[in-house]
């Protein structure tokens, strides 16, 4: 099913392994390269120490699973054979939440971009440069199918 989903997933034993310059690219690399190979529109992202958020559409043809084990393993494989990893990088699996609305959307962004303010690491979103927030990456546009939020209303008979 297509849809659009805020996906986490935290590091082998929660380690800070995304300290180091090296390590980053790695991970942005692997981030881009599927999407740019068209496995999933991508709409934000952080890469904190020691996990990471996106904001992705798989595309038709690719599941939520899929999408995430191309950015997990891809990576993971890559650390192992660049910087000589021989310990597992993931924790396994992840956590997902399937996008209602554009409000929705939007709250995932702004979470998203405060990861690095919030933890600290920066003072201003646009500083940290593993996020999106950094101006520095493509990103795709918010997905057209999202409906906009309508209020319930509710009356009373009397």
């Amino acid at each position: 099913m297509v849809g659009t989903y805020f996906v986490t997933s935290r590091t082998w034993e929660s380690r800070s392994l995304f300290t180091s310059m090296p390590a980053c690219k790695i991970f942005i690399e692997a981030l881009l390269q599927y999407r740019d190979q068209g496995a999933y529109q991508l709409h934000a992202f952080v890469l904190m120490p020691d996990h990471f958020h996106v904001l992705i559409t798989p595309t038709s043809n690719v599941t939520l699973e899929r999408a995430v084990q191309y950015i997990k393993g891809g990576s993971a494989r890559r650390l192992g054979e660049e910087l000589r990893l021989r310990f597992p990088v993931w924790q396994r699996g992840f956590s997902d939440h399937r996008i209602r609305d554009t409000e929705d959307y939007q709250n995932h962004v702004y979470y998203i971009e405060q990861n690095p303010v919030k933890e600290r690491l920066v003072k201003v979103v646009n500083e940290y440069p593993w996020s999106s927030a950094s101006g520095e990456f493509p990103l795709d546009e918010a997905p057209q199918g999202l409906k906009p939020r309508t209020e319930l209303i509710s009356y009373r008979h009397g």
